[in-house]
């Protein structure tokens, strides 16, 4: 095989670097993030106080009040202050320099505290389900008065929650998981107050389990959703948007480059793609001076700035196959 070694000193292998000398980043990058990250966590730690007040709040209330409604409310609610503590969390891991056998270092941990979230969204559901179907054939008395002045008051805290994340970047997977729940949260405490004004209205108690099946079906739809997303990208599935066939032609359409092989495109975390590729260049094209424009076409087109490609001159065997049959 005729490669790049032996035109240059350098290896075969190309991979793309930043300012900051890690692949793919840049030091403004980095530095932007950072005081994004920052920005984020106080936010979320402000809606995680006002979610866990009034979680508190709200269990007590659902149990004197013998409302179902309220406590599948306050089983949501659960959920997103886990969602938003697992932000936290995950924000401040994702800060930490790669070191060690973490080469790529925590970048994933929102990816993973947001497929937990997601999985007990399904858990809860289920539990809510299966009480709320058990009202429907055998109703309880439930305190309508109290079912209306939770909810409203848990109206003002999503509506207050929802502002305070609306001003957060949802270029993360875990942001938009927390505001979709909050949103989730929202149209559930107005269907339960609702179900409350037709309970005291018409003394119809099964209003309150009916509004607790629509709880059921927001939070299952939040939960397929991150479900859906977090999936796609611990399989290393191409992300929306990075078609690997589009990407292929591209690359093959560059003078010089005979075919790309071992295409490979995948998110290492939300808003964080990544491709890999072997490339085989015709002589007498410089493979060094490809890559480069590869890169530049893989930046500047498909928004990709964390690439590794080997780059080799077409094996003189090929070559040879090639001119043959022409």
């Amino acid at each position: 095989m005729t490669g790049c070694d032996g035109d240059h000193p350098e290896s075969a292998p190309h991979h793309h670097h930043g300012q900051d000398g890690h692949p793919g980043g840049t030091g403004e990058h980095d530095h932007g993030h950072g005081i994004t990250a920052s920005s984020d966590a106080r936010l979320i730690a402000l809606a995680l106080a006002l979610i866990v007040g009034f979680l508190v709040f709200e269990v007590i209330m659902a149990f004197a009040g013998h409302s179902l409604a309220l406590l599948a409310d306050a089983g949501h609610m659960l959920t997103d202050a886990g969602a938003l503590g697992a932000s936290l969390l995950a924000i401040r891991l994702a800060r930490r320099p790669a070191s060690g056998v973490w080469t790529f270092g925590f970048k994933r941990a929102e990816v993973l505290s947001a497929q937990a979230n997601g999985i007990t969204l399904l858990v809860i559901s289920a539990l809510v389900a299966f009480e709320a179907v058990s009202r429907l054939i055998h109703p309880l008395p439930v305190t309508g008065g109290i079912v209306v002045a939770v909810a409203a008051v848990g109206v003002a805290v999503n509506v207050a929650a929802t502002w305070i994340l609306a001003r957060a970047s949802r270029g993360s997977i875990n942001v938009r998981g927390a505001f979709a729940h909050i949103i989730t949260d929202l149209y559930g405490f107005i269907g339960t107050l609702v179900a409350g004004i037709v309970i005291i209205v018409t003394g119809f108690e099964r209003a309150d389990a009916i509004a607790s099946l629509i709880v059921v079906g927001l939070m299952l739809h939040a939960a397929w959703g991150l479900l859906r997303e977090t999936g796609q990208i611990l399989l290393e599935a191409a992300p929306e948007g990075y078609a690997p066939s589009e990407i292929t032609s591209a690359i093959t359409s560059q003078p010089g480059v005979a075919s790309v092989h071992d295409v490979h495109v995948w998110l290492i975390t939300s808003g964080f793609p990544a491709l890999s590729a072997h490339v085989l260049v015709r002589p007498p094209a410089d493979c060094h001076q490809v890559c480069r424009e590869l890169e530049r076409l893989l930046c500047e087109r498909f928004a990709l700035d964390h690439t590794t490609l080997q780059v080799d001159h077409v094996p003189d065997e090929l070559l040879t196959i090639d001119g043959g049959t022409r």
